[in-house]
Parts: C-alpha cells; sequence; structure tokens
C-alpha cells in the first residue's frame, strides 16, 4: 500500500486538495444560503445580482424585461414582454460551478500569482458567461417555449461546463506545477 502511495503521490495530492477546497467552499456556500435571510436581496444577493444583470443585459438587447420575486419559491421570475418565461434559481446564480472550477485551479496549483490571477479572471469569466447563458436561454424561452427541454438541459449546461472543462485544460497545459515537472 505504501509503495502504491508513494508511487500514485502527485494523484493523491489532487485529489485530497480537490475534496478539500471543495468542502471548504461548498460549506462556506451553504453557510452563506443558511444566513441570507433574503429580506434585502431576495431570495440570496447573488442569486438577486444575477438575475437583475440578467434583467439590463435584456433590456440592452432590446427586450421589455422585468424581474420579481416568486410568490411562492425562493427564486426571482424573469418575465419578458409580459410573458413569464424563468425563474433564476440559486442554481443559477454560478456560484457553484465556481466552487468547481477554483478547486481543480488549487489542487494543480502552480504559482501564486499566476493560480491567483486565473482563479480571478477564470471566474470572472465564468459569472459574465452565466448572465449571458441566462439572458440568451430567456430569449430562447420567449420565442421557442416548445425547446425548453433542451434549451435548459441540455445546450446551455454545455455551453457552462464545456467553458469550465477549457478553462481546466488551459491551465493544467499552461501554467500548473504538473506540467513544469513533467516536461
Amino acid at each position: 500500500m505504501k509503495a502504491l502511495l508513494i508511487k500514485y503521490k502527485s494523484v493523491v495530492k489532487f485529489i485530497l486538495t480537490f475534496l478539500t477546497v471543495y468542502f471548504v467552499l461548498t460549506l462556506a456556500y451553504k453557510f452563506y444560503l443558511d444566513f441570507s435571510d433574503g429580506s434585502k436581496y431576495y431570495p440570496d444577493y447573488m442569486t438577486n445580482l444575477v438575475a437583475k444583470q440578467s434583467e439590463s443585459l435584456l433590456e440592452t438587447f432590446g427586450y421589455d424585461t422585468a424581474i420579481v420575486p416568486h410568490e411562492d419559491q425562493p427564486s426571482m421570475k424573469l418575465i419578458v414582454k409580459g410573458k413569464y418565461v424563468a425563474r433564476v434559481v440559486e442554481g443559477c446564480n454560478s456560484i457553484s460551478v465556481i466552487i468547481l472550477f477554483l478547486s481543480f485551479i488549487i489542487a494543480f496549483a502552480g504559482k501564486f500569482k499566476t493560480t491567483f490571477m486565473y482563479i480571478l479572471a477564470g471566474s470572472v469569466l465564468i459569472y459574465s458567461v452565466n448572465v449571458f447563458r441566462i439572458a440568451i436561454l430567456s430569449i430562447g424561452l420567449y420565442n421557442y417555449p416548445w425547446r425548453k427541454a433542451i434549451l435548459h438541459n441540455a445546450i446551455f449546461p454545455l455551453i457552462i461546463y464545456g467553458m469550465v472543462f477549457l478553462l481546466w485544460m488551459f491551465w493544467v497545459n499552461r501554467f500548473s506545477k504538473l506540467k513544469k515537472k513533467d516536461a
């Protein structure tokens, strides 16, 4: 067993680091959600912010849009031209995806400054693409409501997770310590 641990030390280190960072950040996010009372920013600050930024982006695209708190669920209703097209829920705010991204990058960390800057740039990119994703999805749902399943469950998750995967691959191939050790 000891020989296997020594042989696969870098793999074990990656897995333990990834799981630890993911667990700590997920726990911190859970505490954030538990302590968000929704009195000022419903249902929580980040979800509210993403909903409002999606509304602004849709307005920029020329769509008359409104965001209102959902009466029965902890979400924001997204209304396009008077038609209720989508709910912006906590899972739409990209924080969980950013936590996954951060965990991987930290597990494959390079130099501190490079790692920090990549995490910052990648997180901003993921967040921004997510806001665009919600806006484009809302336009799609407004114009093609019968395509809801494929738009929401296939195409748009593929966009966000595909981008995260490409960011990971770029990181591993350009900046991580692993590449420098094996080169």
